[in-house]
Formats: structure tokens, sequence, C-alpha cells
């Protein structure tokens, strides 16, 4: 007995050290880990950059061009007379610079303002989704841990069953079939529970995956699992989506662009005045046969305009804007295409979330009776004023009603997190 009391003490602060030694995880650290470690988004954030780099004055035109040249040249002539060699170094600066354009300078930087734009809206789309994802990992490891809760409830009532019908064989009072009854039923809780602990093992892997850290990693996590229901209106709901829901901003960033596009277009109708400017300098180094060398040296400098205005091309940069407003159509049509795909979508949501608060209170009243039904039964089992099958199914009905609230519970976190993202209060939140 001694050795049992001190083998129980000893695994109970080696479980204490365990815990202790576990990292604590809560919600909102575990979407910080997801968001600083996840490979997806990493992509997304090196994307951005580019766009960023892109977006400058210079890469649109707005600046001149500045080209150093030097060349040299060497000639040796023949001739009846006298030959000679001629040695000539010609370096040049030149400038070149587009003063006007039909304002594509300006049109091209406002298209690379709404592409850079276009970029951080889509990161910002993959942040909600990995959100999303870690939320709903996050409470499924709760869920998959309470599911273990409950089947450990069940299989100790089990064992102690058995433990009873053992006790009952030896003494006389309990006969074989009863006590192969009890084992069976504590050797199928037994199954149910080992199972239950693959369940939530495999979840934390999940999770562990999401986050972009080891699969074997473990933790303690704060959180609670219960439910949280709000009365939302599905009127405000919708002006919320329309207003704040990131994937309709990035089709209206979509539509802008495509009407920067016609504006390029458009600005092909108009003439093109260009500057060029530089100055060359010139060396040259002539030897005739028998005579020294001599060296000449001369330097000049030049400025001109060049105006360009394209009467016909074809029709080239007419059909390029016509072609550049079916798009910019295509465009609207798309954007009314997203608001109505997300207007059912928030709509189904809005109705299976009230349809799941309903459920889980009728599995919360389930539950209570099913609960008090157990503690009676237990007593009754005990006194003897029911069997073993009567016992053995209010167990079970205990335990459908248990899971059914957890379930419950983890459809109403589901629902609210889906109506909180497509309103686009998911980055808010967390």
């Amino acid at each position: 007995m001694i050795r049992k009391v001190s083998f129980l003490v000893i695994f109970s602060v080696c479980c204490q050290f365990v815990l202790m030694a576990q990292e604590e995880l809560s919600l909102s650290k575990a979407i910080g880990l997801g968001l600083e470690n996840n490979y997806e988004l990493k992509i997304f954030r090196k994307t951005e950059e580019i766009s960023e780099l892109n977006n400058s004055w210079g890469a649109v035109g707005r600046y001149p061009s500045i080209q150093f040249n030097l060349q040299g040249r060497g000639i040796k002539d023949y001739n009846e007379s006298n030959d000679f060699n001629r040695l000539s170094v010609i370096p040049s600066l030149d400038v070149n610079w587009t003063l006007f354009n039909g304002f594509a300078v300006k049109i091209r930087k406002d298209k690379f303002d709404d592409l850079n734009q276009l970029s951080k809206g889509n990161t910002i789309v993959a942040i909600e989704n990995k959100i999303e994802l870690i939320i709903l990992a996050y409470y499924k490891i709760l869920l998959e841990k309470e599911r273990m809760e409950v089947s450990r409830k069940i299989m100790d009532l089990s064992a102690d069953r058995y433990e009873t019908k053992k006790i009952g064989k030896e003494i006389g009072s309990s006969v074989t079939y009863d006590l192969l009854q009890a084992q069976n039923a504590w050797l199928e809780d037994r199954s149910a529970f080992l199972l239950q602990e693959v369940n939530f093992n495999n979840s934390v892997r999940d999770l562990n995956f999401l986050l972009g850290v080891k699969e074997s990693k473990t933790y303690r996590f704060s959180d609670e699992f219960k439910a949280v229901s709000e009365d939302f209106k599905f009127s405000d709901l919708l002006d919320k989506m329309l207003s704040n829901n990131n994937r309709l901003k990035n089709r209206y960033i979509q539509e802008m662009i495509l009407k920067r596009d016609v504006d390029l277009a458009r600005s092909n109708f108009y003439p093109k005045l260009s500057l060029g400017t530089g100055i060359q300098g010139n060396r040259t180094k002539i030897k005739y046969d028998g005579t020294p060398s001599s060296t000449n040296d001369s330097h000049n400098f030049y400025a001109n305009l060049s105006l360009n205005f394209m009467i016909f091309n074809g029709n080239t940069n007419r059909r390029a804007l016509q072609i550049a407003k079916i798009e910019e159509e295509i465009g609207d049509i798309a954007t009314e295409d997203v608001k109505h795909t997300l207007s059912n979508l928030l709509a189904q949501q809005f109705e299976l979330y009230q349809v799941r608060m309903e459920l889980f209170k009728l599995a919360q009243e389930n539950l209570d009776a099913a609960d008090l039904n157990l503690s009676i039964s237990k007593d009754k089992y005990e006194s003897g004023s029911i069997n073993s099958f009567n016992y053995r199914d209010i167990q079970i009905i205990y335990q459908n009603a248990a899971l059914s609230r957890l379930n419950a519970i983890f459809n109403l976190i589901q629902s609210r997190t889906a109506l909180v993202r497509i309103t686009g209060g998911i980055l808010n939140e967390n």
C-alpha cells in the first residue's frame, strides 16, 4: 500500500512537471505565430515588396534617361603620298526626356499605386484565410479535448461498474454473465477513449502545421471552449459586408486598374513631345610616317525637340481603346457577380448561425436532463433498483447528449467565425 501511494505521488509530481514545461498557447498567440511563420504568407509579403519596388516615378518614365558612351577608333591609312595612323576617342553624354505623352506617365503611376494596393489586399485576404483556419483548428483541439473528457467519464463509470462486479463475483453476489457484460462495456469505453486521444493528438499536429512549428510540440491551451452567441441583424451584416469585405475591396481596386487601362489606351491619341540633349567630345591623334604625331580636340553640344503624332496605324489604337472599354465592362460584371455571391453566402451563413444557436440551446437542455438522469440512475443502480442494462443505456444517452452539446458549440463557433470573416471583421477581433 505504501509503495502504491509513493508511486501515485511520484506520478502526480511528474505530471505537474510536464504541465509546467508545456508552453501556454492562447488563440491570439496561436494566430500571431501562424501569421509569422506561415510559408504562404511569407510568399505574399515578398510579392508585396516587389509591388512596392515597382511603384516609383522612375518606373513609369517621369525622369529623363542619361547615358554615357565611349567610342574608340583606330585607322592605318596606306596611300601613294604619305602613310599615316589615326586614333580617335569619342566620349559622349546623352540625355533623353519625354516631356509629354498624353498624360501616360501620371496614369501609369496611378495604376502602379492601384497594383500596390491590390497586392496588399491579396495579402490581407490570405491573412484572413489563415486566421480562420487557425481559429477553427484551435477550437477543434478544444473540442477533441472535451470529447476526451466525456469518454474518460464514461470509461471511469464502466471501470467502477466492472470493479464492483468483480468484487461481487468474488463474494458470490454477482454471476459470470454480469461480470462479462461489465467487462465488455469497460473494454468498449476504453477503446473509445484511446481513439479519442489519437483524434486529440492529430488535431494538435494539424494546428502545428498551420503555425509552421514542429508537429511534436505540445501546449497548454488557455482559451475556454464555450459558445458565444450574438444577436446579429442581417441588414447590419449586409452593410458591413459591402463596405468591409476585403475580397470585394480587391474587386473595386481591380475595377480602377481597368479604368487606368482605358485612360492609357486613350493617351495614344495624343501627340508625344520629347527632348534630346547631350555633349560629345572628340580627340584625334594623327601620325604621318617620318613626322611627329599631332593631337586635335573638339567638343560639341546638341539639343533637339521631337514632336510625334500618330495619324493612322491601321486603327490599332482605336481597337486597343475599344478592347480596354470592353474589359472594363467585364470587370464591372465580375464585381456584381462577387457582390451577388457574397450576399447569397451571407444569407446562408446567417440562417445557419440562427439555427445553430437554437440547436445549441436544445443540446444544453438535453445534456442537463441526461446528466441528472445519469446521477439518479447511478444511485438506483448501486441500490439495485435498476439493472446493468438500464444503467448502460443511460450512460450511452448521457454520452450522446454530451457529445451533441460539444458539436453544437463548435458548429456555433464555426458559423460565427464565418459571419465575422465575410463582413471583414476577423482582423479586428484577433
